[in-house]
């Protein structure tokens, strides 16, 4: 999966441990373990739904894994399958039965706005007696991206592009976003009224909150344009078309939900998986949190403090020991390097790990930040010098040191998106 040779048995686990988060998270074991069909009835979870009761049964959305949810939910739905459409970046997989768009990302462009319209345009034409699975992962945000009346495609990049680079959080993103956009905060579900809208979703966000995943175009959000207002001053975001927007427009309620979402594959699913490996190996898997958040670096060096004192006291875990985590941290972006979160959290570890751990760090996606490396793998001795460190990060390009000390990881688009799974070995 990675192309890599690890250097180290340490290193051999922290790869082993990764590639089974990301198997865990793959739509096609997911849909396998949460969707079923018995007779006419759809089970999802604990939800059922009588198929006999539609005359139709679409699937739309969008995302990095959009195309292989669809492509999973192909052969178990069989002939009710009539059609369907869904947006994503790169395609990993082809449906039969569901028409696959591409889109831009992480900054939206005219892909994601033919697609987005695309998408609800097929929502729109739904019926009474259709059933529509609305199939949503992460990175949807900049895949369907519908512009409300007075704004362009240039408006919301130009705002999106600004946003990524401030470190905002990704809940502020949405937030700014939402507003802006015909789809997001529920937009999808109300173009697919009057019929049946089922969400599926495979979560990228902390905490799986399905309003915040691709921001919520099934889940009725309230829009508030002053709060967006405020985060664009927080951060110094100058974009004057869409300010002047943002001040025209009226804070919007949330409609009624009528449509029942169900998160069928998370970051914990992922964590699990990487868990049981540590398990099987002999070492004891400690997971620190599946909620890291904040800037990606002093992020790696917090792992590295707990990698430093298990190796030193035995605390919080006695070694042998796999810490895990997941989440999403941010890179605030002064230089005008190459990189991304994973990678400058690597960096960040490197800085004092103790002899013997290894940290290794990916977004599951397959992608860290617009980069070809999925993230990095690093110990105490593959980047000595801490002041060549101190530079990468300030010039925010640790693409470049890392990809000279062959500590970066590769294996091209995997087809899912749970967000960053990061694994730190304690011999």
């Amino acid at each position: 999966m990675f192309e890599t040779k690890p250097a180290s048995a340490a290193a051999e686990l922290a790869l082993d441990c990764l590639r089974a988060g990301v198997d865990a998270a793959d739509p096609a074991e997911a849909v396998d373990g949460a969707i079923s069909i018995e007779g006419s009835s759809l089970r999802i979870h604990d939800a059922t739904y009588d198929l006999d009761a539609y005359d139709e049964l679409l699937v739309v959305g969008g995302g990095k894994a959009a195309d292989e949810l669809a492509a999973a939910l192909e052969p178990l739905l069989g002939d009710r399958l009539t059609g369907g459409v869904v947006v994503t970046n790169e395609r990993t997989a082809a449906p039969d039965r569901v028409t696959v768009l591409e889109g831009e990302h992480p900054t939206p462009a005219e892909g994601s706005v033919s697609g987005a319209t695309t998408v609800l345009e097929a929502a729109a034409a739904a019926g009474e007696r259709t059933l529509v699975l609305a199939v949503i992962t992460g990175g949807g945000s900049a895949l369907l991206a519908a512009p409300q009346e007075g704004l362009d495609i240039d408006d919301l990049r130009a705002v999106t592009d600004a946003l990524l680079a401030s470190g905002a959080s990704i809940d502020e993103i949405n937030a700014v976003r939402r507003p802006l956009s015909r789809i997001k905060g529920g937009g999808l579900a109300a173009a697919g009224a009057p019929a049946t809208v089922v969400g599926l979703l495979i979560s990228d966000v902390v905490g799986d909150d399905p309003s915040v995943i691709a921001s919520g175009p099934t889940v009725p959000t309230e829009t508030d344009p002053d709060a967006a207002l405020e985060l664009l001053d927080r951060y110094e975001i100058d974009v004057p078309s869409v300010r002047e927007w943002l001040a025209a427009a009226e804070a919007t309620e949330a409609a009624e939900n009528r449509v029942e979402n169900h998160v069928i594959v998370s970051g914990r699913d992922a964590i699990d998986a990487a868990s049981d490996v540590a398990l099987e190996r002999g070492y004891t898997p400690s997971v620190l949190s599946t909620r890291i958040e904040g800037e990606s670096s002093e992020a790696g060096r917090f792992h590295a403090a707990i990698a430093a004192e298990a190796s030193e006291s035995g605390d919080p875990t006695e070694p042998p020991v796999v810490f895990l985590s997941g989440g999403e941290t941010t890179v605030t972006v002064t230089g005008d390097g190459i990189g991304g979160p994973n990678q400058e959290f690597a960096l960040g570890a490197a800085r004092a790990l103790p002899d013997g751990a290894v940290v290794a760090a990916i977004d599951t996606d397959g992608s860290d930040g617009s980069t070809d490396a999925a993230g990095a793998i690093v110990d105490s001795s593959t980047l000595p010098d801490v002041a060549a460190i101190d530079e990468a990060l300030a010039g925010n390009d640790a693409y470049h040191l890392l990809d000279r000390h062959d500590a970066l990881l590769r294996c091209g688009p995997t087809g899912t998106n749970v967000n960053d799974l990061r694994v730190v070995v304690v011999p």
